[in-house]
């Protein structure tokens, strides 16, 4: 009796004023969602990524550009932390400036270990384990081990306004930087878009 005395109740509410009420809630969720990533853009640890090269059909789709990262392939033989990741595992990665001022993993865990100085912590997902890390000129190289996780962060397609894009479309990735700001929770967001260390693109933050 209770429960059809309730939707006797919402059938007497207006559709107007559901639909209303609908819209509220999505609005508010939505808020929620931009304020979360603008928190990160305001107040995050910038990194700078270097990209790698990805397959020449998934350079530019639409108003997307693919990205790809020298740390979206980590080698876990060379990092400290843990070794045994499967595919979906939550990754903890934590980035040091190298001497060319680009972040490069020095460990993967899978509880967000404590940092100091300028190193950070980014989370990710596991999208592959037992891949085939890259070697220093940054092809795969599958000749030595198979110890390597793909990674996922979140960073991997960025927004370009429309008719934007046709010099990202045809830059090569060697001459792509991402600076990348990272929460202390490990959150991340891209925050602007270099070519040749010239600005390109950059995300307003709010």
């Amino acid at each position: 009796m209770r429960a059809l005395a309730a939707d006797r109740i919402v059938v007497r509410v207006p559709a107007m004023f559901r639909a209303l009420v609908s819209m509220l809630v999505l609005c508010g969720a939505i808020g929620i969602i931009v304020e979360g990533r603008a928190r990160i853009l305001r107040s995050g640890s910038e990194v700078r990524l270097k990209t790698a090269p990805v397959d020449p059909r998934d350079l530019f789709r639409g108003d997307y550009v693919v990205l790809n990262y020298d740390i979206s392939t980590l080698d876990l033989s060379g990092l400290q932390g843990d070794r045994d990741f499967g595919r979906g595992d939550p990754i903890h990665v934590q980035l040091t400036p190298g001497t060319d001022g680009f972040a490069r993993p020095v460990g993967a865990y899978k509880i967000r270990p404590p940092v100091n100085g300028a190193d950070v912590v980014i989370e990710g997902h596991v999208l592959t384990a037992g891949a085939c890390p890259r070697a220093e000129n940054g092809t795969v190289d599958c000749s030595r081990t198979r110890n390597g996780v793909r990674v996922a962060y979140g960073l991997e397609s960025y927004f370009v306004p429309q008719g934007t894009g046709l010099a990202i479309e045809r830059t090569e990735r060697s001459r792509l930087e991402i600076v990348a700001a990272v929460a202390p929770s490990g959150s991340s967001a891209i925050k602007r878009l270099l070519i040749d260390g010239k600005l390109v693109h950059a995300e307003p933050p709010f």
